[in-house]
């Protein structure tokens, strides 16, 4: 699935939340104590537990 970018940065932002709050981090060894820096990492490798639900586009009745 391909994410708008404004879907990335929900996405981002929503885990760095979890991680400042004391979520456990995803990744063996982050690099940095940021947690927005570690939750853009989570993303690019791909381990972040979250999902996006897009409302259905309306139907067109004939």
């Amino acid at each position: 699935m391909e994410y708008t970018r404004f879907e990335i940065a929900r996405i981002i932002s929503a885990r760095a939340l979890q991680i400042s709050l004391g979520a456990p981090v995803l990744l063996k060894n982050p690099g940095t104590n940021s947690p927005v820096e570690i939750a853009k990492k989570e993303f690019e490798a791909g381990v972040i537990p979250l999902t996006v639900k897009r409302p259905e586009p309306p139907r067109l009745e004939e």
